[in-house]
């Protein structure tokens, strides 16, 4: 038995894949030298055999094997590569997924535990497993997995959300959290932190440095003019119940298409673009922490300082320093 059982299905971003793979690789490799144990590690698909990754990248797997109670084994599951909602769905239906979530349904009953990255998540809400637990997904997903999963709690800023057996995580590249929660809770911090500084890796704990302003609306027009009356009027953005006053709708309906379009409150979609344009100031001119401070409406750096260590889990001094070389 394995230690760890990544799943994979027609689809699957390979990045996930090959992230997962080489944060166990390092992780072994380092745990042999230290002469402590190392992590095993198997590739898995319903049916075995080769299996197509997103963008003509294949991938041989094994059949995964039948579920047992009591399993020491994480199955671990990539997300599948989808543009939409509707693309999601549709996917969901295909054989290979279904027989995935019936094996996903059978491991967490038997005591298993499990864990899924970006739409991979959604295979966890068909299985059952998300019943009444705390969960996250890619925040552009989030809203729908807030539709059809009325029993959960989707925690859309979180990039790692752990319930029991189920973990989940953000988009694709939060595997890599996902990873490194597993191997300091399996293996020990010591491992987990060699491989995080052999990789270049650290742990966040929310996806909203990330949220590009552009890309919240989700198709709802009303949250795209609201996304672009936020960012025109930064630093001083006008109150939200003067923002929707301008827009002609009650603070309630405003609410209620920002979280439908975001699964964000309203006050936090504001400071997710807040957050934005202060790292895009950080990485891309030499202002001062103050005058990045002041130019997205914080009244003094002290707050910036706190809100991007909180969000991002790094100083903007930090930020700054991971700049690409040739920033103005």
């Amino acid at each position: 038995m394995k230690d760890f059982e990544v799943l994979m299905l027609e689809g699957t971003n390979p990045s996930g894949v090959a992230m997962t793979r080489d944060i166990l690789a390092a992780a072994a490799l380092f745990a042999v030298r230290q002469g402590e144990a190392a992590p095993t590690w198997g590739l898995y698909s319903p049916g075995g055999g080769r299996v197509n990754l997103r963008g003509g990248i294949g991938a041989d797997t094994v059949r995964l094997p039948g579920r047992v109670r009591n399993s020491k084994s994480v199955l671990l599951i990539p997300g599948i590569w989808v543009v939409d909602t509707r693309e999601l769905t549709e996917r969901i239906k295909a054989d290979d997924c279904q027989r995935a979530i019936r094996s996903i349904a059978a491991h967490v009953a038997g005591g298993g535990q499990v864990a899924a990255s970006c739409s991979a998540v959604f295979l966890l809400q068909a299985a059952g497993v998300l019943k009444g637990r705390r969960a996250t997904t890619t925040w552009w997903l989030a809203p729908e997995l807030s539709r059809i999963a009325k029993d959960t709690q989707v925690e859309a800023n979180r990039i790692l959300c752990v319930d029991g057996p189920v973990i989940t995580a953000g988009a694709a590249f939060a595997q890599s959290d996902v990873m490194l929660y597993l191997l300091r809770k399996r293996f020990g911090s010591n491992v987990a932190e060699g491989v995080s500084r052999v990789l270049l890796l650290h742990e966040r704990s929310e996806q909203a440095q990330f949220v590009v302003p552009a890309m919240l609306a989700s198709g709802d027009a009303l949250v795209s003019r609201l996304t672009r009356r936020v960012e025109s009027a930064l630093p001083a953005v006008p109150s939200i119940v003067e923002l929707a006053s301008e827009l002609c709708v009650s603070e309630r309906t405003l609410s209620r298409h920002v979280r439908r379009a975001t699964g964000m409150g309203t006050s936090d979609m504001i400071q997710s673009i807040r957050l934005h344009r202060a790292r895009s100031l950080l990485q891309n001119s030499r202002m001062s922490i103050e005058q990045i401070a002041a130019a997205v409406g914080y009244q003094d750096a002290t707050a910036l300082r706190r809100l991007m260590r909180k969000v991002g889990g790094a100083t903007p001094s930090q930020f700054r320093s991971s700049r690409s070389v040739g920033a103005p």
